[in-house]
């Protein structure tokens, strides 16, 4: 097979699971943003890996997408969840707890809460993980924001999780507040609330794999969602050592469903 992979980057676990295919017998091209061009000659592979939620493989997704080319994971639901509103209600609609959110200008925003509100996170509208995150203590901390359209969300107090699943399989460590994916985290044996959000994540929109930040509030003990994410690195997959066969051989037997399916 052809096999053609969006990445914004060459190595880590995407070098992985291109050495796992290569050595299968596939034929596979790794697009990066410096060989990447958004055109029919795309067409010449079978189906496409979108490893990155960057804005030009999105589009690439879209693309091949619409001219009936496979792509996994979905381009349409990766970038719903990378666009924070979009994730923000896609966690409402599994039914899971999510942060109170405010979106607005700076100067509205300012005059729309209240000392009580605070503190708040700033967050970019197009982004995952803790890029790009800011903690803002108080209304003056807004001044120094562009009369630009902000998206925040309350900040919880409480103990904080990185949560991945790949099928039904989950892996659950607790991690400093706003620490991304990469960070140390101590692996803890996760709640049946945990387990449950993951798997009712995974069934809604029909994913093979990915992750979800998740606090514990500490005034209501209430398991709260703030981001999820469709194709995480796994740097903190302690549960065995196949995750890369396991990832590789749900995306072939995914695009053989979808191959079957028409």
């Amino acid at each position: 097979m052809k096999i053609g992979i969006l990445s914004k980057r060459e190595t880590g676990l995407v070098e992985k699971i291109r050495s796992y295919y290569a050595e299968s017998g596939n034929k596979v091209t790794l697009y990066t943003s410096n060989n990447l061009e958004v055109n029919s000659s795309l067409f010449e592979n079978d189906f496409y890996i979108l490893k990155s939620k960057q804005l030009l493989f999105l589009y690439a997704g879209y693309f091949l997408h619409i001219n009936h080319i496979p792509v996994i994971p979905d381009p349409i639901i990766s970038y719903k969840h990378k666009n924070r509103v979009e994730s923000y209600y896609s966690i409402k609609n599994c039914g899971l707890n999510t942060p109170k959110i405010y979106m607005g200008t700076p100067q509205t925003i300012k005059v729309k809460t209240s000392a009580s509100d605070y503190p708040l996170i700033v967050k970019d509208l197009m982004g995952s993980g803790s890029k790009g995150i800011k903690i803002i203590e108080s209304a003056n901390d807004l001044d120094s924001y562009t009369n630009n359209i902000l998206y925040l969300e309350k900040y919880i107090e409480g103990t904080h999780y990185l949560a991945y699943f790949v099928n039904e399989e989950i892996c659950v460590g607790e991690k400093q507040p706003l620490a991304n994916e990469h960070s140390e985290v101590r692996l803890i044996n996760p709640e049946k609330d945990i387990k449950k959000a993951l798997m009712t994540w995974r069934v809604k929109y029909n994913l093979l794999f990915g992750h979800l930040d998740m606090i514990r509030e500490k005034k209501t003990n209430k398991l709260i969602v703030v981001d999820p994410g469709t194709f995480p690195e796994f740097t903190n997959w302690k549960a065995d050592n196949n995750l890369v066969s396991k990832i590789c051989n749900l995306i072939l037997e995914r695009y053989q469903e979808r191959r079957y399916n028409g």
